[in-house]
């Protein structure tokens, strides 16, 4: 039988000891609960000191990721030393600058062009393709004539240097790939004279997390050197160079992209941080399946990822050694690490 007596004095209690609760609660700091690192901006290769640079100017002054991305991965894109992006980078077989870039926001819109030619910044048509139209991807001559239609300028991507290489690797015709190319036609304070037939893959990713929390990612390439004309790898794919996920993280990669193409690698390496794996634990699992499946092949490709949680936690791994990284935040904007290798 109900006893109303017995019922408000039970409240009572009820009441009484919810107030000590948050009494006592209210003096108690969540030491547990790391802050989260933010803004921050993190990307591929030496080369994504000066990028990051560019993205920490809008980071710094409360900016959108979004922009900060964009306008950092502009400086390799415009770079004609940097010949792994953009302007300046290495042709295809037929001599031809073909570039590939994707970009994508916190809220899971994104854009992409393939096998671009003749624009220098292809990431910004990406975004143009992103919010102007109700598609995801252009490519090859109908993604020139939206870039034209836009604004943009036909401009000749074929810088003599880059030119005299192909013609160099002419002479053979060989493709033979060597890891960690980007690092080695970057370096400027000890310059490599590498024979035309050893250039290969070549990207620049890029994901930033901005003041209010929210994740962006770019990421942009000449692609692999000497390729067969048409050849579109992992970079403009998005789930496969890029993906983003705003409630988890983003990640990127670089390398041979076929390999990431085929093992959806960046979205693996959120949803593995989604299950709790720390950044750098879901780039080596995802490293380690792409040698699973191809033990023999995984011996003598690079492919590296890199991601960072939500948290402003970020981690890298790769098959080779070799592969770096560039980290940008309020404590400091030209960190470069060395990330973990299986070989």
């Amino acid at each position: 039988m109900f006893n109303r007596r017995k019922f408000i004095k039970a409240s009572a209690l009820s009441t009484a000891l919810l107030a000590i609760d948050k009494k006592s609660m209210a003096n108690v700091v969540p030491s547990a609960v790391a802050p989260t690192n933010k803004p921050i901006v993190i990307s591929t290769w030496d080369f994504g000191v000066a990028a990051n640079a560019a993205a920490w100017k809008v980071l710094s002054a409360n900016g959108k990721a979004l922009d900060a991305v964009e306008q950092g991965v502009w400086v390799p894109e415009a770079d004609e030393s940097n010949q792994s992006v953009g302007y300046g980078g290495l042709p295809d077989r037929d001599g031809k600058v073909t570039l590939d870039a994707c970009i994508m926001d916190e809220a899971g819109n994104c854009g992409a062009v393939l096998a671009l030619e003749y624009i220098v910044h292809p990431i910004s048509v990406a975004r143009k393709v992103m919010e102007k139209t109700p598609h995801v991807m252009l490519a090859g001559d109908g993604a020139l004539q939206f870039a034209l239609e836009q604004g943009f300028k036909k401009e000749n991507l074929l810088t003599p240097a880059s030119e005299k290489a192909w013609k160099e690797w002419l002479k053979q015709a060989k493709y033979e790939p060597v890891m960690n190319i980007e690092n080695k036609l970057y370096d400027k304070a000890s310059p490599q004279k590498l024979p035309g037939n050893q250039y290969n893959h070549d990207t620049i990713g890029m994901i930033a997390l901005d003041a209010k929390g929210n994740l962006s990612g770019a990421c942009t390439t000449s692609g692999m050197a000497y390729k067969l004309h048409g050849r579109v790898g992992d970079s403009p794919i998005i789930g496969a160079g890029l993906y983003i996920d705003n409630e988890i993280g983003g990640a990127t990669s670089t390398g041979v992209g076929e390999e990431v193409v085929r093992n959806v690698g960046s979205f693996l390496v959120v949803e593995l941080m989604r299950q709790g794996y720390s950044p750098e634990d879901a780039c080596k699992e995802a490293v380690m399946r792409i040698i699973k499946k191809k033990p023999e092949t995984a011996k003598n490709i690079q492919v590296g990822f890199l991601a960072m949680n939500k948290k402003g936690e970020y981690g890298a791994y790769a098959i080779q050694k070799g592969f770096t990284y560039a980290v940008c935040d309020a404590k400091k904007q030209d960190l470069v690490i060395k990330g973990k290798s299986y070989y």
